[in-house]
C-alpha cells in the first residue's frame, strides 16, 4: 500500500559523520579562557597590572596565544568593578576546580579575596548597613 522510504530521514543520529568532537577537557579549557578573558578586561579597567599581567600568562597558556588586553574604559563605579570581578573569578575558580587547575584556582581564589576587600573598602557605609 504504501511506497518504502529509499533515502535516509533527516532524523537519522549522525554517528558515522566525521564531525569534530571536542572532549570535555577542552570544552573545559574553552570555557575557562573565555571567563579569564572577561577577568582580565575588567582587571585591566581596574588599573591593576600587575594581577592583569597574572591572569594573561594563564589565558595565554590555555589558548595558545597571549590574549588581546581590554583598552576601552567602563563609567562603571571602582566598587562596581570588584563585585563584577569578584562574581567572574568565581566562574574562573568553579572551572578551574572541575578541570583540576590548581595554579588557576589559587590566581582566582586570591582574586576573590583581593576584589571582596576592595569592594568593602571601597564603600564601607554599605557594609555598615548591611550588618545587623
Amino acid at each position: 500500500m504504501y511506497e518504502p522510504i529509499r533515502t535516509k530521514s533527516v532524523h537519522t543520529p549522525a554517528d558515522d559523520a566525521d564531525l569534530p568532537h571536542r572532549s570535555r577537557e577542552d570544552e573545559l579549557d574553552i570555557q575557562l579562557a573565555g571567563h579569564l578573558s572577561a577577568l582580565l578586561a575588567v582587571t585591566d579597567e581596574l588599573g591593576l597590572a600587575a594581577d592583569g599581567d597574572r591572569i594573561a600568562q594563564q589565558v595565554a597558556r590555555l589558548r595558545g596565544a597571549p590574549p588581546a588586553r581590554h583598552a576601552g574604559r567602563s563609567e562603571a563605579s571602582p566598587a562596581a568593578l570588584h563585585r563584577r570581578a569578584h562574581a567572574l573569578a568565581g566562574r574562573v575558580l568553579v572551572v578551574a576546580a572541575s578541570r583540576a587547575d590548581t595554579a588557576v584556582a589559587i590566581l582566582a581564589a586570591e582574586a576573590m579575596d583581593a576584589h571582596t576587600a576592595a569592594a568593602s573598602a571601597a564603600t564601607p557605609a554599605t557594609a555598615l548597613v548591611a550588618a545587623p
